[in-house]
């Protein structure tokens, strides 16, 4: 195939990236959890989702993993219904790809030309699609590019073992040099990008009230038997939050809280909506919310964000109740993705100084592992 390719909708190989007549040389692998495209992938991602022991244990989870899945199936496609037919986390994502690998050509034309692949954890495209498609366009060198700012064992850590299985399943684990980008939680350019779209939420509030709003950043929940092991999530997640609010001045007051758990263990707390009603029970009635996890607009924030804790606030009594878009194509967040691979690039780095360190507790033998890595600066492997 003599063109840059990405994968589309369907998971098919599809021309898109580095142009027309360009085989890519450096292959941009785009890791997320994903979202189902269509009402009739939301039972196959949820029945994915329950068996990924990586992120949710269940005595007997063979059996009780499907269980969950089907009988969550149809309140979770009447909400996809409900904001459209399906979850446009892969429309973002292409998007930001585009961006990436044009401003990648420009900062780095000794690397190019650039691919960028999508590969999502529980819907397609998928790490064997984004491997066939980097095998045809020809990539030599290959990052996987972590979507989610902060790392954690459940998103991050099992796309990457993920992608490393998909690679032995595929025979290819001499076919590409890899390195990884495995977290960004106070990248300067990420951060300029979130505080940027704060102010801009703050201007839909009446002028003589916006000293009274009080910034609410949500972040994905995550089992706390992660917490108790060690993972990192919860530490970076604080770190991104104070640093957006060191770049608007600590204007206004905040609170951080956490949002979609799912399946019956415990998760980290303090909920979202448990925060909302005791904001309401105070007198609070100027809410701005920060997606700080969630780079694409997708459900959590379209329906769990927009009108599950939208329509929870106003029967409560707040008045003014907003949420700021995800960051999705904003041109100073596709800057910033550029800035993230442009420099990783030129560094020669493997993986952050972090990577290697496992959590205290953990127990995967798996974990922090990367297939091929690539020579870094030092000539080390």
């Amino acid at each position: 195939m003599n063109s840059d390719i990405a994968v589309s909708r369907r998971g098919e190989v599809a021309p898109a990236a580095a142009g027309p007549g360009h085989a890519a040389k450096t292959g941009i692998v785009m890791l997320n959890l994903g979202g189902p495209a269509t009402l009739d992938a939301v039972e196959p991602f949820l029945l994915e989702l329950f068996a990924d022991r990586e992120i949710i244990q269940l005595p007997f989870q063979s059996w009780l993993g499907p269980f969950i899945a089907r009988r969550r199936a149809p309140s979770v496609r009447r909400q996809y219904a409900a904001i459209g037919g399906g979850s446009p986390i892969l429309r973002y994502t292409e998007a930001q790809g585009r961006g990436l690998v044009e401003r990648l050509d420009r900062l780095s034309p000794a690397t190019g030309p650039h691919g960028f692949y999508v590969a999502f954890r529980y819907a397609n495209p998928k790490s064997e699609d984004a491997l066939r498609a980097m095998e045809a366009a020809g990539v030599e060198r290959a990052v996987a590019f972590t979507q989610y700012p902060q790392f954690s064992c459940a998103t991050t850590g099992s796309s990457l073992n993920e992608l490393w299985r998909a690679v032995d399943r595929l025979g290819l684990r001499d076919r590409f040099a890899w390195s990884i980008l495995d977290r960004w939680p106070v990248h300067d350019g990420f951060i300029d990008a979130v505080a940027e779209s704060v102010r801009e939420g703050l201007q839909d509030f009446p002028a003589g009230d916006r000293e009274r709003v009080v910034l609410l950043f949500s972040a994905h929940s995550l089992p706390m038997r992660f917490i108790r092991r060690g993972d990192p999530y919860l530490l970076e997640i604080g770190a991104s939050v104070h640093r957006v609010m060191e770049r608007i001045g600590f204007s206004h007051p905040y609170l951080l809280a956490f949002q979609s758990k799912v399946g019956p263990v415990k998760w980290l707390e303090p909920s979202t909506p448990w925060v909302i009603e005791r904001l309401a029970a105070r007198g609070h009635q100027h809410v701005l919310v920060v997606p700080i996890a969630f780079t694409s607009d997708h459900i959590e924030t379209l329906s769990e964000l927009d009108r599950d804790y939208g329509n929870l606030a106003r029967r409560l009594g707040i008045t003014y109740y907003r949420r700021v878009p995800a960051l999705n194509d904003r041109p100073r967040f596709v800057d910033a993705l550029a800035d993230l691979v442009h420099h990783h690039l030129a560094s020669g780095e493997v993986h952050s100084s972090q990577y290697p360190l496992r959590c205290s507790g953990c127990e995967n033998e798996a974990c922090r592992a990367i297939v091929n890595p690539v020579k870094s600066a030092t000539g080390e492997r």
